[in-house]
């Protein structure tokens, strides 16, 4: 997996490829929790990813809560069909904000 950071004004964008599945899921935790130590808003663009592994699942669930005790947000988006198939199975699709 790769992850390409793009500050904006107000928030940061994670642009991810790849695949995140357990040896990919440290390097995006550790991606998320970075970018909340600079800014309040972080958006994860998923366009280019085609696959999430529970690991991955994990540290966006750390991402969520992490927004939420900072009072920032975390949002996904470009996700396709079948991450988000995977994120309604789970119900991550009712815990996290994806447009």
């Amino acid at each position: 997996m790769q992850i390409k950071e793009v500050k904006q004004s107000d928030k940061i964008v994670l642009e991810l490829s790849g695949r995140i599945d357990a040896a990919a899921s440290p390097q995006l935790q550790q991606a998320i929790l970075l970018s909340f130590q600079k800014m309040k808003h972080i958006v994860l663009d998923f366009e280019k990813v085609q696959y999430i592994a529970s690991a991955g699942l994990r540290a966006l669930m750390l991402g969520q809560k992490t927004a939420m005790s900072k009072g920032g947000s975390m949002k996904l988006v470009h996700v396709c069909e079948l991450v988000m198939e995977v994120f309604e199975m789970t119900g991550f699709s009712d815990m996290l904000t994806i447009e």
